[in-house]
């Protein structure tokens, strides 16, 4: 979707700058730092939430993202990047429960804490043969936005989560990309002075690996190894070795008419602390159709999908806590955490492009457990975006999740609210430069 597209350049790009810049016309130390350049980002939103779930009344939340950064020049093929975040509430703030840091109980939960933050501070080096190191606080992503299924920055929220590492992109290899990253805290949506264990920080020794190769027609393969080891107690169930293989692509079937097509395939065992015995598969496959047709409706694509998280009942259930989890199992929410049950995902995604920069999407959800295979319920979203030019974008989001009644659904998922209704709609606009 329009609103995900990232704002600042790659560290790919900037390494490919750096190997054709020559020293000799590098500025010295003081003018990199101070002839750099700021970037943007602006996006107020007003959300609601309607939880059918007992003791929850309709939530409202206005607020305003402004997030500031500024990149230096590069100085012998090294930059450094910093960004400021900032969330505030534009009317009344206790109208929301924002994820536990202003006590509000009585609500429904649209996670979007008031705060200002360091955001990013990194240090960033593209010197090495074919390779970019980046040190400190940053974004950590593998996939295009927003479909961050393991690692994300959970941009759909107003606090982004970024990542404290230490991360190597290497391009040695003919159309390959090796990216390895070492974790040792996740800054998270909720807000760094949340007060709830863990709420605001996960503190971690892990390790991150994934490696994408382009080389074949048609198709995209992607490898990965994600070792996540939390270290304290209170999160420490959620430490997982997930081991997993993706082919993407697209082929032509006419000259305007494309075929695309997913596989995905994972297995995840517990790993480091996790008390627990872990093992549980993903699968994800999908076939739709895509076709331009160069009018006022520029193009058209429908595409079916089925995607599972195993779950054999309690903590044996695929997890993904680190994902940006809002693009999967629909836009309300009710599964970003698998339930214990595991989950079964049927879905038929349309998406409708105007030459005039908007974009419709509808998605319709079937959502099963795994074990058992009862209902869960079903979901309806809808997108309406429409682009101003390079910078501004404006939009609006409906996300309808409708519970099944039967017995399994009530007696076991009445805790973690799957057993009951949610209705969320979301109205924004946002610059970015």
């Amino acid at each position: 979707m329009l609103q995900y597209r990232p704002y600042v350049k790659t560290a790919l790009i900037l390494a490919a700058s750096c190997s054709v810049c020559p020293a000799s016309a590098e500025p010295g130390l003081f003018s990199a730092l101070t002839s750099g350049r700021f970037d943007l980002f602006l996006r107020y939103r007003f959300e609601t939430a309607d939880d059918a779930a007992p003791a929850l009344a309709t939530a409202y939340a206005s607020t305003l993202r402004s997030a500031i950064g500024y990149q230096s020049a590069p100085f012998h093929d090294a930059d450094v990047y910093v960004q400021l975040e900032d969330v505030q509430v534009v009317g009344d703030g206790q109208s929301y429960n924002d994820g536990g840091a202003n006590d509000v109980t009585d609500r429904a939960v649209i996670a979007d804490p008031e705060g200002l933050e360091l955001q990013q501070a990194f240090f960033r080096y593209g010197g090495l043969p074919r390779s970019v190191l980046t040190v400190g606080r940053q974004d950590i992503t593998h996939r295009q936005a927003p479909l961050h299924r393991y690692i994300g920055n959970v941009l759909w929220r107003q606090n982004w989560q970024s990542y404290d590492a230490v991360r190597l992109i290497n391009l040695s290899l003919p159309q390959t990309t090796l990216d390895y990253a070492y974790v040792w805290q996740v800054n998270r949506i909720f807000g760094e002075h949340n007060p709830h264990p863990d709420a605001g920080q996960f503190a971690m020794d892990s390790q991150l690996l994934n490696i994408q190769y382009s080389g074949l027609p048609f198709t995209r393969l992607e490898a990965y190894s994600y070792l996540l080891d939390f270290t304290t107690p209170t999160s420490a169930y959620l430490s997982t070795a997930t081991v997993g293989l993706r082919l993407q692509g697209e082929q032509s079937l006419a000259a305007k008419t494309k075929l695309l097509y997913t596989g995905e395939y994972a297995h995840q065992n517990d790993y480091g602390n996790n008390p627990h015995t872990i093992s549980a598969g993903y699968l994800l496959a999908e076939f739709g159709l895509s076709h331009t047709l160069d009018l006022i409706l520029h193009s058209a694509a429908l595409k079916f999908s089925y995607e599972m998280l195993t779950g054999d009942g309690g903590a044996n259930a695929f997890q993904t806590p680190l994902g940006t989890n809002h693009a999967f199992q629909g836009f309300a929410d009710r599964f970003l955490v698998t339930p214990g049950d595991g989950i079964q995902d049927f879905f038929g995604t349309l998406t409708l492009k105007l030459s005039d920069h908007t974009q419709f999407i509808t998605i319709y959800h079937r959502f099963v457990s795994d074990r058992d295979s009862y209902d869960y319920g079903t979901e309806l979203n809808v997108v309406l975006e429409r682009s101003f030019g390079e910078h501004l974008l404006a939009g609006i989001q409906y996300a309808s999740y409708r519970a099944d009644g039967n017995p399994d659904n009530r007696l076991r998922n009445t805790q973690s609210g799957q057993a009951f209704d949610l209705s969320k709609c979301w109205l924004y606009v946002q610059f970015s430069y």
